[in-house]
């Protein structure tokens, strides 16, 4: 199954966007950290920010996983990222038709817990 884990960047407050903002080059640093460190696991960057509208912006990670044990790693990456740099995340699934989400965790959200989400995902 192929799932997305993007940062949450629309129907943000003002002080949110701001941060997100300023937190943006960490961001993407730590994401393309990961999708180079994991090429084993067919897990690709979606990086498209560059629109001045934060609403607009997709940042995140696609990944391949076959079983629930697969989401733990990137789960926890993004939790990290989340306590960091007070974001939120959304998880689903992706299908010829697009994207689903699932889930939503993160800052405000709560720490998103990857047995639970495997079950939004049928994994």
């Amino acid at each position: 199954m192929k799932i997305y884990i993007l940062v949450a960047c629309d129907h943000l407050e003002e002080e949110q966007e701001s941060h997100l903002k300023k937190a943006l080059p960490d961001l993407r640093k730590a994401l393309e950290h990961y999708a180079e460190d994991s090429k084993a696991f067919n897990v690709k960057l979606i990086n498209h920010c560059d629109s001045e509208f934060c609403e607009d912006w997709q940042l995140g990670i696609a990944q391949t996983v076959k079983n629930s044990k697969q989401l733990a790693f990137p789960i926890n990456l993004f939790n990290e990222l989340a306590k960091q740099f007070k974001i939120d995340c959304e998880i689903g699934f992706i299908r010829k038709e697009g994207r689903e989400a699932v889930s939503y965790f993160g800052s405000v959200e709560g720490k998103g817990d990857a047995d639970m989400i495997a079950q939004y995902l049928n994994l």
